[in-house]
């Protein structure tokens, strides 16, 4: 058995920087897509019970509320994946403005859990976004140590360069 990678496979390290994540991408965007996912199947629960239990005329707009909101907040959640930056505001303002959304039914039955779990998830996705934010990723940094071979230091007139220095006379 021959424990050797494929001659035509680049090195391990260099498969691993290949793979490796962006270097400009937020800590939490997974956990911020994640949510917004979330979010737009609790704007489609809520449209559906709007469906089910409202007259035909007001179950009409509700609806059509409900979808535009779930359309806006999947699409605010490919954005995030993407790493595209005004992503990160829209989840941040559906954020902030599903709780005052969820409130506005009243929590009453049939729309109490949908609503109480709306108002908890555009909390945590406020606080999420605001918490990440203008964090990104460093860059990977390199393995070797260059040391200071090639490094321009600022020496004074007459200062001898740093590899010519003795630290023990003798």
């Amino acid at each position: 058995m021959n424990s050797h990678p494929p001659p035509h496979l680049p090195p391990p390290r260099a498969r691993r920087q290949a793979t490796a994540p962006a270097t400009g991408s937020r800590p939490g965007q997974h956990l911020i897509t994640v949510m917004l996912l979330a979010a737009a199947a609790l704007d489609l629960t809520r449209c559906g019970l709007a469906l089910a239990t409202a007259t035909h005329a007001a179950a009409a707009g509700l609806a059509v509320a409900g979808l535009a909101a779930a359309a806006l907040t999947l699409r605010t959640a490919r954005g995030c994946q993407a790493g595209r930056p005004w992503a990160g505001w829209a989840a941040l303002l559906i954020g902030a403005a599903s709780a005052p959304q969820a409130a506005a039914s009243g929590f009453r039955i049939p729309y109490t859990i949908p609503d109480t779990a709306t108002a908890a998830l555009g909390i945590l996705l406020t606080v999420t976004v605001l918490a990440t934010a203008g964090q990104t990723r460093q860059p990977a940094q390199p393995t070797e140590n260059p040391g200071l071979a090639g490094s321009s230091l600022l020496l004074p007139a007459g200062a001898e360069s740093v590899s010519k220095i003795r630290l023990f006379p003798g």
